[in-house]
């Protein structure tokens, strides 16, 4: 079973996320601030990172330079209400809010 930190700051769109991956079988667990994905990033084997950029203390942008820094190489898709952001490599997998949860979840499969 694959675990997936889902790194995103509104509780209702956490919940809504975390609800459709148990349900598809897979492990979660939240976090829901930059500083608090670094820390789970470090204890916990996580097999794929839903990030928001627009998170609290450290945002995204911060956490992807941070997880790249640290040769991290843990399937990244970033979830964004964000509607363009600078193409990167960081960033070439890319699910805008909103989205519909079955287009996440072929996202999902396809990286893991």
């Amino acid at each position: 079973m694959n675990n997936i930190l889902i790194a995103e700051d509104e509780t209702r769109i956490a919940a809504f996320m975390e609800k459709g991956l148990k349900k598809n079988g897979f492990q979660t667990a939240i976090a829901s601030d930059g500083e608090q994905v670094l820390s789970m990033m470090q204890s916990n084997d996580f097999d794929l990172l839903l990030l928001d950029l627009g998170l609290p203390v450290k945002d995204g942008w911060q956490v992807l330079q941070e997880l790249k820094n640290q040769g991290n190489e843990i399937p990244i898709i970033v979830v964004s209400a964000y509607d363009n952001p600078e193409p990167t490599e960081e960033t070439s997998n890319y699910v805008t809010k909103p989205f519909r949860f079955q287009d996440l979840l072929e996202r999902i499969k396809s990286n893991l």
